[in-house]
């Protein structure tokens, strides 16, 4: 029976990556890939030799069917993103979702996955909280803003280093100035920092600092 594995890469940090998910890389029928050639960086660092098939954002609706049709034929496919769970604010869900409706086995493997960590490290609570990825860059984010704002749960933004104190500013726009938000930036990787602090103060950091690299920002839930 034809099996599909979404296997999580290292966000940063190569030593993340688990015995099971290179087992798993090996001996794979084929791998499909965000972007092939991060992928094939990895697999030549732990001397992983097989072979990759581009499946990412620009060209899921198109390949869906070839692909389905190729794992299908296989006993083993894996997916992986260029770094992370696939699946979580990259592509793969439609073809999780396409694969559970013609009934091929699908199974994920725990690993690396950006906001769980900075959420814990970031002093808010993490008993409940709301993760909205990437917020729309023009329709609807206004809207989203204003419905986030009166939630009480801590909430999780992924965001872009160019996009950043734009949000910072959205933040203090609709939240208000005094309200506490942690940028993770870099995490496992060698310049790895965490910025606590009111919006505004924040905001006025990486308005004198530009950020680069991944970026997580946490927010604190309305009192």
């Amino acid at each position: 029976m034809p099996k599909l594995v979404l296997v999580p890469t290292p966000i940063g940090n190569l030593e993340d990556i688990t015995l099971r998910s290179i087992r798993l890389l090996k001996e794979a029928d084929f791998i499909l890939a965000e972007d092939t050639r991060v992928t094939k960086k990895l697999l030549a660092h732990f001397e992983i030799s097989n072979t990759v098939v581009p499946f990412h954002a620009h060209n899921e609706h198109k390949t869906l069917e070839h692909v389905l049709d190729k794992i299908n034929a296989s006993n083993l496919a894996v997916l992986v993103s260029d770094a992370g769970t696939p699946g979580i604010s990259d592509p793969g869900f439609l073809l999780v979702r396409e694969c559970v409706k013609n009934d091929i086995d699908i199974e994920c493997l725990p690993g690396p996955t950006a906001f769980v960590p900075a959420l814990v490290a970031s002093g808010f609570p993490c008993d409940k909280f709301v993760f909205e990825g990437f917020l729309p860059h023009k329709k609807g984010r206004q809207t989203r803003l204003k419905l986030l704002a009166e939630e009480g749960r801590t909430i999780i933004f992924y965001e872009s280093p160019h996009r950043l104190v734009k949000l910072l500013g959205q933040i203090e726009e609709f939240f208000g100035s005094s309200r506490n938000v942690c940028v993770v930036r870099e995490l496992s990787k060698l310049f790895e920092e965490y910025k606590r602090g009111e919006a505004v103060e924040v905001k006025s950091y990486y308005e004198q600092h530009p950020p680069k690299g991944e970026i997580v920002v946490i927010v604190a839930g309305k009192n």
